[in-house]
């Protein structure tokens, strides 16, 4: 047993806290984002996607074992039918003290009032340009207006609200347009280093040093801002020409696998401990009785092969396959 119980929370072999847990709800979208669902990739049939009352079993679990934050994606999870029903119920259980989640905005705006409702903690959006034409270059889809109505609906509900931007060689240009948002609106900007993941091996995108060259050259007090902004492992810089602050998740340069505290959950059962490796366990089989053993044992056992850390500076070394759509986002 690789795990250890101590004030509610669960650690790994490292000691390290593992009490967040990210659920991707299906691996569809209503996008082609070309570095995370690039053309041709193939859907997961539906018998083989987990139903809400498995995804409600084994956060039931988790909560149990001390895990009590929970971030919703997908692919794009509003597109999955009763998906409000299911984070309501996942909010409402004991021991859950945090859900948010992920989206590309399109539907947002509908479904915004019922997140209000049930009390969503969190909402980010995927948003990459400001530029029309770009963004349906990025994403297949002229949708930019869509994304950015929801995004101000989202900040003035009093939600808290983020902007992810995947940095792409492309959009260096959408750096400041991106990070002005922040001055705007109660919004954090947070610029992400392209995963190597899937199609990502082959996109060289830029730093979180490049964006940062670029913000200091307009934001002359821009600092560290060591306030807490949610479960994940972005840093954030505050100026005071800013409403929001702005972050950075450059995995890629600046490692911080020591302070990690997530499990990804797959749309298919598996519960993967680190992002770059193939490594974990298969949840549906426990859950549907083809393999034996417990739900706890068997989310116990995922953290147990939890790694010291990541390996995308060594790129060779990656062993997980999937695109991200299909590991969640």
């Amino acid at each position: 047993m690789f795990t250890e119980r101590q004030d509610e929370k669960v650690k790994d072999k490292l000691g390290r806290n593992i009490n967040y847990l990210r659920i991707s709800v299906t691996d569809r979208c209503n996008l082609r984002c070309k570095y995370c669902m690039p053309a041709g990739v193939l859907d997961v049939c539906h018998e083989e996607i987990l139903r809400y009352e498995e995804f409600l079993a084994v956060c039931g679990t988790a909560v149990r074992l001390g895990i009590n934050a929970f971030k919703i994606t997908g692919g794009e999870p509003l597109i999955r039918r009763d998906i409000i029903p299911f984070m309501a119920e996942l909010k409402a259980m004991d021991g859950v003290r945090a859900v948010t989640l992920t989206t590309n905005g399109i539907y947002l705006e509908e479904h915004l009032p019922e997140l209000v409702r049930i009390g969503i903690d969190g909402i980010n959006i995927s948003l990459d340009t400001l530029d029309r034409e770009q963004f349906a270059d990025i994403t297949g889809t002229d949708g930019l207006s869509r994304v950015v109505t929801a995004l101000t609906a989202t900040a003035e509900s009093g939600i808290r609200t983020k902007v992810n931007a995947v940095m792409l060689r492309q959009t260096r240009s959408q750096i400041l347009p991106l990070a002005a948002l922040a001055e705007t609106m109660p919004v954090d900007v947070r610029f992400i280093e392209v995963m190597p993941i899937g199609i990502g091996r082959f996109e060289r995108g830029l730093t979180e040093d490049d964006a940062l060259a670029v913000l200091q050259q307009k934001y002359t007090d821009l600092r560290p801002d060591g306030g807490t902004h949610g479960n994940g492992p972005a840093t954030y810089w505050k100026s005071e020409d800013m409403r929001g602050s702005i972050g950075f998740i450059a995995a890629n340069t600046h490692k911080f696998c020591d302070a990690c505290n997530r499990l990804r959950l797959t749309s298919a059962g598996f519960l993967k401990s680190c992002l770059c490796y193939d490594l974990g366990v298969d949840l549906k089989a426990v859950l549907r009785g083809k393999a034996g053993g417990t739900l706890e044992g068997a989310i116990a056992a995922a953290i147990g092969k939890k790694p010291q850390g990541h390996c995308f500076g060594e790129r060779e070394e990656i062993t997980e396959g999937k695109t991200m759509n299909q590991i969640g986002g």
